[in-house]
């Protein structure tokens, strides 16, 4: 282990009194002060000018391996006012397992055990570290699965998908994160460790026995707490999947399909997703893509959906028809197989875009996320590429690649929309990073002027869009601060996020900017 480090904040001789506190719990090879360690856990998907990483990077890393542990990490932390931050794979978009007050990351990996597997109530029991795709495969001799499928799907970790009440592909067939997980033990911000779910039951889906905290404590951000284990519903894994893509010439024709898809009542029928003509085009140009399609191509219909094998085919035949009826072009089963089974590839692909002048660049990917009416669905498109468009005018730094909206549940009310922005993280600098900031901003308020939500399932913690949370949750926006203050008195759990130093006034006079490291 490399020459402890300080603790910022801490007189020395309590910066040294934490670190061997924390020994003491975890032992010597499970408190982690190398550059390598701290560096590595500092990172997130989502772009941010190089020049200013080193200065969101945590004094050091811990890495408990039992509740007991965590809540013993959690005490001493805020025995001794030592910011904490929970980290579990590391594959959020907004910043929520970022270290903005520096402090100890809480990794949660060694949390990775499958305690139970119940076949007869079809639930399992497993700690937050655990992977969904590795899940599965202890799962499948059951013949069970856990339908929780994110575009991260094979690096996302159970904890997470907890702190940001996570978002399923397949959500509008099995239901999101927050439908599928029935309890969690949590350590709060004061060290306590308790259990929160639908009642007191663990394996309990519907209770009125008391306030339902398991949703405030799901899509905090790691703000309110650290999860630690976690009870999930499984279902019979699926006989047979039905994944076609479908090729429009028009945009309106496509946007009308999706709704038609969403609500033609097949019991079957997993999601649906719409790519307009900006992301079709940087898929012709996007050398990891499966669907290259001639110019006449202005959207693209993928749909899905799973069940027992004569449900599916019968299913299949209305979907298709639906499609037909719209305008549709079925684009061929090895298409539409393809691209489906490749649908969680690209999201730790090495990426590339274009400048202005159509030189290749590499580039990061970032997204930003909004759930919108279907009905408001083309007005928001045509602001955000606006949006972006004058973003691309000024610096040539940034890249539109283009906008998909997939459904959140099977009556297509609603859509999570997002537009992906190519950045060229190593150009970027204060200027173009103010720049990316401003247009975030406008992307939410454009969602929220639409009568939507900023964000639909990565959360809402960076510079710009965090600055309209209040506007859009308005009075309970200071429930929340009300909340934030009661049960963490000293602000020690994830601060710097969602504006939440606003409980705090002392704090908030000295504090830098929502985000800013």
């Amino acid at each position: 282990m490399s020459t402890p480090t300080r603790l910022s904040g801490l007189a020395p001789h309590l910066s040294d009194r934490v670190l061997a506190e924390l020994t003491d719990v975890l032992g010597g090879a499970h408190v982690l002060t190398s550059r390598t360690a701290r560096f590595s856990r500092a990172r997130v998907p989502a772009p941010f000018p190089v020049h200013r990483w080193s200065q969101r990077v945590p004094d050091l890393v811990v890495l408990p391996g039992t509740s007991d542990e965590v809540a013993e990490v959690v005490r001493i932390a805020n025995a001794y006012r030592v910011p904490l931050v929970p980290r579990d794979g590391g594959t959020g978009l907004t910043d929520g397992a970022v270290p903005v007050r520096r402090g100890i990351v809480v990794d949660v990996k060694r949390l990775d055990a499958v305690k139970e597997i119940d076949t007869a109530n079809r639930t399992c029991t497993v700690g937050a570290g655990v992977n969904m795709l590795k899940l599965n495969e202890v799962l499948a001799p059951y013949g069970l699965i856990y339908p929780d499928d994110p575009a991260s799907y094979p690096c996302s970790l159970v904890g997470g998908r907890i702190g940001t009440s996570g978002w399923s592909l397949v959500g509008s067939r099995y239901g999101h994160t927050r439908d599928l997980v029935l309890s969690f033990d949590l350590v709060l911000p004061t060290g306590r460790l308790i259990r929160v779910g639908d009642g007191g039951g663990r394996k309990v889906s519907k209770s009125s026995s008391g306030y339902q905290l398991k949703h405030l404590f799901m899509g905090h951000q790691g703000t309110l707490g650290i999860a630690t284990e976690a009870t999930l519903k499984l279902f019979p894994k699926p006989e047979a999947e039905f994944s076609p893509f479908w090729a429009f010439a028009d945009y309106d024709d496509a946007h009308r399909c999706v709704r038609e898809l969403a609500q033609a009542g097949v019991a079957t029928f997993a999601g649906a997703v719409l790519f307009d003509e900006w992301k079709v085009d940087y898929l012709r140009r996007d050398d990891e893509a499966y669907i290259p399609q001639p110019r006449d191509v202005r959207a693209l219909v993928c749909a899905v959906a799973y069940g027992n094998e004569d449900e599916v085919r019968a299913g299949a035949k209305r979907l298709m028809r639906v499609a037909r009826d719209s305008g549709a072009r079925y684009l061929g089963d090895e298409i539409s197989q393809g691209d489906w089974a490749a649908r969680h590839d690209r999201y730790a692909t090495p990426l590339h875009g274009r400048t202005r002048g159509g030189q290749v660049a590499p580039m990061s990917w970032h997204c930003e996320d909004a759930a919108i009416n279907h009905t408001e669905l083309p007005a928001v498109r045509r602001e955000w590429h606006a949006i972006v468009e004058r973003l691309r005018e000024r610096h040539d730094v940034f890249d539109d690649w283009g906008m998909f909206c997939y459904t959140s549940a099977s009556t297509g009310v609603d859509y999570l929309t997002e537009i992906d922005i190519g950045i060229w993280e190593q150009r970027l600098d204060d200027e173009t990073w103010g720049a990316w900031v401003d247009a975030k901003r406008e992307i939410a308020a454009v969602a929220l002027r639409h009568g939507g939500s900023i964000s639909a399932c990565h959360g809402s913690c960076r510079e710009g869009e965090v600055d309209l949370v209040p506007l859009e949750l308005g009075g309970g926006y200071d429930v929340m601060l009300d909340i934030k203050r009661t049960l963490d008195p000293n602000n020690v759990m994830n601060p710097g996020k969602y504006g939440l130093d606003r409980a705090y006034p002392a704090v908030a006079e000295g504090a830098e900017g929502e985000g800013t490291p």
